[in-house]
């Protein structure tokens, strides 16, 4: 069994919580409040924007020109698709230039943004094995998503957003970066990596939750971050 294989297993039952949880199938059924999907607009901005750049942390880690040319890729798609999708939905639904001066992170957003950059302490093996959840489980959730109809606009724009081809071939390409890396690696390694698909795994699942109760800090004045 690949590398990649064993962490999909592994993480099924994190992965159907994330399929299952009201945040997700409420986008499908039309039935989220949309001020939930606000709250998660403005949070997944400021998550990408960290994500693009660890993703450009992996292109300095990178051992050969090419590998680092595309995780420099990536880091521009994240801008160029997800990013502009963002500007697109805080447009329609009104989401202020003052709002997004004053956005503060809820506590979910920030744990799984400082998960990654500790992850990127390591090899390039670790940075990707942190990041792949995020783009492998949208992949998945786009596909089960497909057929959905719901009637808010916006959420059909989101579902049709990760069901495409030119996604579905960015995951394959780190998916098979992974396995590759993988061959590489010592036990201790392996294991270590692993342990950051997880926890990122369980932090996506988290994300879903923390938009759909509008986290917020316990004492929210007292937080600058």
């Amino acid at each position: 069994m690949k590398f990649t294989e064993q962490l999909r297993k592994d993480a099924d039952a994190i992965w159907e919580a994330s399929f299952n949880h009201p945040f997700v199938t409420g986008i499908a059924d039309g039935s989220l409040p949309l001020e939930c999907f606000r709250f998660y607009v403005l949070q997944d901005a400021y998550y990408l924007s960290h994500f693009s750049k660890v993703q450009a942390l992996g292109a300095a880690k990178a051992t050969d020109l090419h590998t680092t040319a595309r995780f420099a890729a990536h880091a521009q798609g994240t801008y160029e698709a997800e990013l502009q999708l963002h500007e697109n939905f805080s447009k329609r639904m009104g989401i202020t230039e003052a709002e997004k001066e004053s956005f503060q992170p809820a506590p979910t957003a920030y744990a799984y943004t400082s998960h990654m950059y500790r992850a990127a302490y390591g090899h390039l093996g670790d940075i990707l094995s942190a990041i792949l959840p995020c783009y492998w489980l949208y992949y998945e959730i786009g596909e089960r998503l497909k057929g959905a109809t719901p009637s808010e606009p916006i959420y059909q724009d989101w579902i049709a957003a990760y069901g495409g081809e030119w996604f579905r071939e960015l995951v394959e390409e780190q998916i098979n970066r992974l396995d590759q890396l993988a061959e590489t690696m010592s036990e201790a390694d392996l294991k270590r990596m692993k342990e950051h698909f997880m926890i990122s795994s369980q932090y996506e699942l988290s994300f879903w939750e923390m938009a759909y109760t509008q986290e917020q800090w316990p004492v929210k004045k007292a937080v600058n971050v």
